[in-house]
């Protein structure tokens, strides 16, 4: 009976009416067996004008939320479905996201020339709470977080996983709404990928750096996340690979 509402709610989304734009030349894919799933498999592709999309990397094994997927706010038509992300639902946002620069550790990482890098320090905040007018935003202090709000939106400090990380671009344009998910990142899996996420995408490091060297910001690349059924029956109305 769930699986059946799941299906029915995903449909709601309209299949016409959107694709991708055409200057996007580089696209993430991201699917899952279910809308319950947190296990998926990511492949990247490419094209050059007036040719079909081909895959240049991939297909490497993933995590995403514990409960699954539920529909995000992003480049795609906002859903009427009540299958939609919340903050705290341990769900992934599904749809086509842009993505919005790299943080990590290290003084650098290997990128292509346009990629936007930001090493992260103890001043380096992102904004989890929904009722602050800075929610879902990175802010970067002038001094050492002092307020018990800028302690508790510190960028995670001494983590492994989140020692590098890839933001992807869910409920930001034109302004975040109130609940509606934050803090959406790729970065590396925890425990050999054994254990699910919150709501980020995850994988091994060696894929992600081998991701993130990749990404041309000049191809404008998007990230789409679908379980397979609904990425096979929206790929071509919306253009995907």
């Amino acid at each position: 009976m769930t699986r059946v509402l799941l299906f029915s709610l995903a449909l709601s989304l309209p299949v016409s009416g959107f694709e991708i734009a055409s200057d996007c030349r580089q696209v993430i894919v991201g699917t899952t067996e279910t809308w319950q799933s947190s296990h998926l498999t990511l492949s990247v592709y490419e094209r050059t004008p007036g040719q079909s999309w081909q895959q240049t990397a991939g297909p490497w094994k993933g995590r995403c939320g514990k409960k699954g997927l539920a529909w995000g706010l992003g480049l795609h038509p906002k859903p009427s479905s009540s299958l939609i992300k919340a903050e705290g639902d341990w769900r992934s946002p599904a749809g086509v996201f842009s993505l919005g620069g790299v943080w990590g550790y290290g003084t650098s990482v290997k990128r292509r020339p346009g990629m936007k890098y930001r090493q992260i320090t103890s001043r380096d905040l992102w904004v989890e709470d929904p009722t602050s007018p800075h929610y879902n935003r990175h802010l970067v202090l002038n001094r050492e977080p002092l307020e018990p709000w800028e302690k508790k939106a510190q960028m995670r400090q001494n983590d492994y996983p989140h020692s590098l990380k890839l933001f992807i671009a869910h409920n930001t344009e034109p302004k975040p709404v109130p609940r509606a998910g934050s803090s959406i990142f790729f970065h590396i899996w925890r425990s050999s990928g054994t254990r699910p996420t919150a709501g980020c995408t995850t994988l091994r490091e060696i894929n992600l750096r081998s991701l993130i060297a990749g990404l041309d910001p000049h191809k404008k690349p998007v990230y789409v996340l679908l379980p397979l059924q609904d990425y096979r029956r929206l790929k071509s109305a919306w253009d995907l690979p």
